[in-house]
């Protein structure tokens, strides 16, 4: 049944098939919409029977091919022009968009044009009841009540598209999701497999199973859609200025004309499902079905939430089976009625700033629920959302460093609202080029990395999509000068390099505004209005720089950035390590060696292209630094004449507080006693931030950022990587100290090089 809107008392164009009288089947929620219905029906269809959709009777006129045409009221009240929510509209929201029956009398009196009857494409019985017999389960005790309540639900569905047609596709939900999925015969029979694999009795785990669809399953509708809006607008239009890259839109809405998209974005904020429903809502595009934690289902929220899209799951379905089944059901129902879906790859919002290595959970879900099915496929939609600033991240950099995590609630809402009552920048969501999973599947080839591959092939279009903000500039600049305060003068001639780097690269931002005085005014303003940045304007002049304790915050907005110089990062390295060890070999071998040693050692931080991609990025990095580089000579000079070339070196302050992490975690694994067990990770973890923060107190660590437990724990899993982690592997702990002090030998080279750089710009 194919939606068609239809006005009061205009003929209706549905195109007939049947032979017998139609039917017209009223969908009406009081007497006034009844009589409206009615009086419509009678003028547009006067040969029809009219029956009501819940009319006891309809089982005896479903006879073999009766045209069914299903109706229904749609109410157009008047609202504002203005396309964001407010929280105002949480009093005329529901008088919008379903006023309450008593009142639907006097509306229509009282308001032209308060209402619109729409109706879906007509479609057979017989038609229906082939459909019916191919989609439900065989053997039912009732069937003609189960071919009605088939009947109901297709009108129903139908009536929903009509009305869409009218408000937007924003409005697209689904209905009667369990009962959709449970009455199907396939799925039954789904059902007993799993069941019969686990050794559980049917009938039980088929009941089981349906509670935990049930419980799972997000029941949206219209007005609690346009309801949750306007409840969670203050958590962040008063925030930021949001805004979205509307061509890729475009694209992605024709796409989804043929498939299930699925939204992969980058976790920053709890915010994140609202800032992107919101770039998402403005452009008409269909809601998502958000995959979210039990742990913000909450009330009030939750129950509001869950009636706007937001899907609830477990964080943990241990061994219950039938949640494990509703679950495939539930994403494979949505993938094939092409209704999106939405989660967060990392499993939790970054505390470093940058992104975190993907969980697998919910993606072998979704390539389970594939199924055999060819002409089933989701495509999935890295996605990235970008902030200039988040009232957060204070308590985010908290836990690096050994705070608990605070348990959300009402009052923890309340408080983060307030939080966000003030503007604090711009947030950017941006789109990375969709794939196919199943080709995506196909091309990664099986085996236990499949889904690794396909994961990080999200985590890589997410960062390539990620667009450098202006504060990441910023701070990237600040955070290298030593704890020197800079003027303002200084700091534009300090973050001009950078900005030319990445223009050259073509990296996506609005960094490049900041050529601009009043833009980098702005931004610097945004900063010390936080606390990140520190002003001191009691002297000649204003100086500005970035104190101790805020280190950890504004590392946070540096590492936004990060990821785009890591290739520049790893070339310097490897020219310093030319330089100092005067290499002669020729300078295009230089580097093969080296990189993949870094590359080593940064896999769980980063996300790296194959190994050829990965020596011809490294080369691209060398042409932009002189396009004659090949024609430099032996390794050890061309390093020193490439170096000299650069205006400012990226490496210490991209690279330098993940290997001081690193060694960290080295050493005090080296101190641990060779005769016993294996350390326990959280013990251990917890020791580093110790003593971590004893070598900063004496001046043995140079970066704040460093004492990280998320740093730490991509070390730790170095060392498991390496099997260093067991009794017996000293020699092993003792090349990778050695290794990593190497490293920063040649990183203490580059900062060394840097600071003369900085000091140059200080003296002009």
């Amino acid at each position: 049944m194919e939606a068609a809107g239809r006005r009061l008392h205009r003929r209706s164009g549905c195109s007939l098939t049947g032979g017998g009288t139609p039917i017209v089947l009223l969908h009406a929620r009081s007497r006034a919409e009844g009589r409206l219905l009615r009086q419509w029906a009678r003028t547009a269809w006067p040969d029809a029977a009219l029956l009501g959709a819940a009319d006891r009777g309809l089982t005896r006129h479903l006879t073999p091919d009766r045209d069914i045409i299903p109706v229904r009221v749609a109410w157009n009240l008047p609202s504002g022009d203005d396309p964001v929510a407010r929280l105002s509209d949480l009093v005329v929201a529901p008088f919008r968009r379903a006023p309450w029956p008593i009142l639907h009398q006097p509306l229509m009196t009282a308001v032209s044009g308060a209402t619109t009857v729409v109706t879906g494409d007509a479609a057979t019985t017989t038609d229906l009841r082939a459909d019916f017999e191919a989609e439900v389960r065989a053997g039912a005790r009732d069937d003609d009540t189960e071919f009605v309540e088939f009947v109901r639900r297709r009108a129903l569905v139908a009536c929903d598209r009509a009305e869409r047609r009218l408000a937007g596709d924003r409005y697209k939900v689904p209905r009667l999701m369990v009962e959709q999925i449970t009455a199907s015969a396939s799925y039954h029979e789904r059902a007993q497999a799993a069941a019969e694999k686990v050794g559980d009795d049917p009938d039980d785990f088929v009941t089981r199973a349906g509670e935990r669809l049930t419980e799972m399953t997000a029941v949206l509708s219209p007005l609690a859609i346009d309801v949750f809006r306007a409840f969670t607008s203050p958590f962040h239009t008063r925030a930021w200025d949001v805004d979205g890259d509307a061509d890729r839109i475009d694209q992605l809405r024709e796409l989804n004309r043929h498939h299930a998209l699925v939204f992969l974005p980058s976790h920053r904020s709890y915010v994140d499902p609202l800032v992107l429903n919101e770039v998402l809502h403005r452009h008409d595009f269909p809601r998502n079905h958000v995959l979210s934690g039990d742990n913000l289902g909450f009330w009030p929220v939750g129950a509001l939430a869950r009636r706007a899209g937001v899907v609830f799951i477990r964080r943990s379905f241990g061994e219950d089976a039938a949640y494990k089944f509703a679950m495939r059901e539930y994403l494979g129902h949505l993938m094939a009625k092409r209704f999106n879906l939405e989660w967060y790859i990392e499993g939790g919002r970054t505390r470093t700033g940058k992104l975190r290595h993907p969980r697998y959970g919910l993606l072998r879900y979704l390539v389970d629920a594939l199924g055999p099915d060819e002409k089933r496929d989701a495509v999935l939609v890295p996605t990235s959302i970008m902030y200039e600033q988040q009232s957060e991240v204070v308590a985010v950099v908290a836990e690096q460093t050994g705070a608990t995590k605070r348990a959300e609630g009402l009052r923890w809402m309340v408080e983060y609202m307030r939080k966000q009552n003030h503007h604090i920048g711009d947030a950017k969501v941006s789109f990375g080029e969709p794939f196919s999973l199943r080709e995506a599947l196909t091309e990664a080839g099986p085996g236990s990395a499949q889904l690794e591959k396909v994961a990080f092939r999200v985590c890589a279009g997410i960062n390539s999509a990620t667009p450098v903000m202006a504060t990441s500039v910023v701070t990237f600049a600040l955070l290298g000068t030593g704890g020197r305060a800079l003027t303002f003068s200084q700091i534009i001639a300090i973050t001009e390099p950078l900005i030319e780097y990445l223009d050259e690269r073509g990296i996506p931002g609005p960094h490049t505004q900041l050529r601009d005085e009043q833009t980098m005014r702005d931004t610097i303003d945004l900063l010390t209005g936080a606390g990140v940045v520190s002003c001191y304007d009691a002297g000649e002049e204003a100086v500005w720089s970035i104190p101790s304790a805020q280190a950890h915050v504004a590392a946070f907005y540096r590492n936004g950035a990060v990821h785009h110089l890591l290739v520049r990062a790893m070339l310097e390295i490897g020219m310093l390590r030319a330089e100092r060890d005067l290499d002669s070999r020729p300078i295009d071998e230089v580097g093969s060696d080296g990189s993949a040693e870094l590359r080593d050692l940064l896999k769980f931080e980063f996300f790296f292209a194959d190994r050829a991609t990965l020596r011809g990025d490294l080369e691209r990095e060398a042409t932009l630094i002189d396009p004659a580089w090949r024609d430099l000579g032996d390794a050890g000079s061309a390093a020193t004449h490439l170096l000299d070339r650069c205006q400012t070196l990226v490496a210490p302050r991209a690279l330098r507080p993940i290997f001081e992490a690193q060694l960290m975690l080295a050493e005090r694994l080296l101190e641990h006693d060779e005769g016993g067990d294996a350390p326990n990770k959280k013990e251990f973890l917890a020791e580093c931030l110790r003593v971590g923060q004893q070598q900063l107190l004496q001046g043995r660590l140079h970066d704040p950022d460093s004492i990280s437990r998320e740093l730490y724990d991509g070390a730790w899993q170095i060392a498991a990587n390496r099997g260093l982690l067991e009794p017996g592997t000293r020699a092993g702990r003792e090349a990778l100290v050695d290794e990593l002090r190497d490293v920063l030998d040649l990183i203490a080279r580059g900062a060394r090089r840097d600071a003369e750089l900085v000091q140059d710009v200080l003296d002009a």
